[in-house]
């Protein structure tokens, strides 16, 4: 018998609608399974029970009056860097772990509209910024595949929550890759838009220019069913697209024949270990088995991404983040005067990334550096976006690596951020240019997840969704589950 816990989006759905399963018997199985694991695993800063027992009895009281929503019911997690009206939003850090914001974010309310339970809030890199979720201001989150190794971050937690089956889905936050690489270290479908997809509203800013909201899950059917629901244009977020949202779960037919996916060899790095090597290239074998034409690309300025995202992202981020002071919300230290205030709770207050990015960001901004980095930066940036365009015109998609490595133990890059950075190599460059991308199960290596990582054109989410959905029919990976 399928323990409860372990049903994905579309199963639970399938039951609810037979009647065989009600969101409160759902809820209290996932409620149940966060209760045994979660000192273990660490995937979530705050779980909402009481909340989500009374949002899953209003939903199997309003189940049959009209709403059609395929989340109608379903628990899913929220990364704690998206406002939840009345439920702390900490950043996982300490200068807001009292905060609890008075509004929801955008896609806080459409989840809500469609009648979703929410589990709770996850944890994750404080303020974003990390790539193991070592960086949280309050514990690190542990990859449920091996707890003594790292999930991937910054959406650690979000991914660690799915993977350990705690809960069904989730949502995370991507600025380079920071849903991509944990789905791919901790066995998961993750999946970052194209910038302006999603609305941003609501969403804590880490570097806005990059910044995008995307769905977590097991199998790429459920990122479909999710992103149906927070996708399309928000008058409250003034980069949102207007373009209309298409029927994601309608393209999924299993047919990915004639597409043009194209290989980048710059994208099968210097030090990648050899079972991600080995695994990312079977699955390309696989697409090609499922009659795809496979093509090989280059994408030269890739080389150039990793500086150039480093330089923007923290410049951004040392805007973005001039606002916590202590005065507005969030604890205030004691001080001698309102600037001894104000530097003490930043600077002790602050983790010691975040604070190494805003010190790098105010850098670059800076009267004389300005045109030597930030500028130049930002002229990389169009470099890799014309060339992305360029690659685009003769192919429909890209297939990658996601992480050049396996998940790595706890505390093994810590002292060492160039080596930390060097695992969104492979995912940066899409937040660079706005695309979208995907990252899902392809394999083992050392008994460690491997993620294949598919890149699309802009607004084209459904041919990654599309192709994403063929490869996991035709294989297995995506069922795969830690023995916890």
């Amino acid at each position: 018998m399928t323990e409860l816990h372990t049903l994905g989006i579309a199963a639970i759905r399938a039951a609810l609608d037979a009647g065989d399963l009600t969101s409160v018997e759902i809820t209290e199985a996932l409620i149940a399974r966060i209760n045994a694991i979660e000192p273990r695993i660490q995937a979530f800063l705050t779980v909402t029970a009481e909340q989500a027992l009374e949002q899953a009895r209003s939903a199997d009281a309003q189940r049959g009056n009209g709403n059609t929503s395929p989340l109608h019911g379903i628990p899913l997690a929220i990364k704690d860097v998206i406002c939840t009206r009345d439920v702390q939003t900490t950043c996982a850090s300490r200068i807001l772990e009292d905060f609890k914001p008075p509004y929801n974010a955008t896609v806080v309310e459409r989840l809500n509209a469609s009648g979703m339970v929410m589990l709770g809030k996850t944890n994750c890199d404080e303020f974003a910024m990390g790539s193991s979720n070592e960086n949280s201001g309050y514990y690190p989150a542990r990859n449920p595949w091996d707890t003594d190794r790292v999930p991937g971050g910054s959406s650690g937690g979000s991914t660690a929550a799915v993977a350990a089956c705690e809960a069904p889905g989730s949502l995370g936050t991507d600025t380079g890759g920071s849903i991509r690489q944990p789905a791919a270290l901790c066995g998961v479908s993750g999946f970052k838009p194209t910038y302006g997809r999603i609305s941003r509203y609501g969403l804590v800013a880490y570097a806005s220019s990059l910044d995008q909201i995307g769905p977590i899950a097991r199998s790429v059917a459920d990122l479909a069913l999710i992103l149906q629901v927070i996708a399309g244009h928000d008058p409250l977020d003034s980069t949102s697209s207007t373009l209309p949202v298409p029927d994601y779960s309608a393209g999924l037919t299993g047919d990915m024949r004639g597409l043009r996916i194209g290989i980048p060899h710059e994208y099968f790095v210097e030090g990648i270990e050899a079972g991600v090597e080995q695994a990312t290239r079977e699955a390309i074998d696989v697409l090609r088995d499922l009659g795809a034409e496979i093509v090989d690309v280059s994408l030269p300025t890739t080389a150039y991404a990793l500086p150039a995202y480093y330089i923007i992202a923290t410049a951004e981020a040392s805007a973005n983040l001039a606002r916590y002071d202590g005065v507005r919300y969030g604890p205030r230290l004691a001080g001698e005067s309102m600037w001894d205030e104000i530097e003490r709770t930043r600077g002790e207050l602050f983790g010691p990334e975040v604070r190494r990015r805003i010190m790098l960001g105010t850098y670059v901004l800076s009267a004389g550096y300005y045109d030597a980095y930030y500028k130049r930066a930002q002229q990389v940036r169009t470099l890799i976006n014309n060339e992305f365009n360029a690659v685009f015109a003769q192919i429909d998609l890209l297939a990658t690596p996601t992480s050049p490595t396996v998940a790595f133990p706890i505390g093994q890059k810590v002292d060492d951020p160039i080596a930390m950075y060097l695992s969104d190599l492979c995912t940066l460059p899409a937040n660079l240019a706005g695309l979208p991308g995907m990252a899902i199960p392809c394999g083992l290596s050392n008994n460690l997840p491997v993620g294949l990582q598919l890149l699309g054109k802009p607004f084209d989410e459904s041919t990654l969704l599309r192709v994403g959905d063929a490869y996991q029919r035709a294989t297995d990976w995506h069922t795969m589950h830690p023995n916890l």
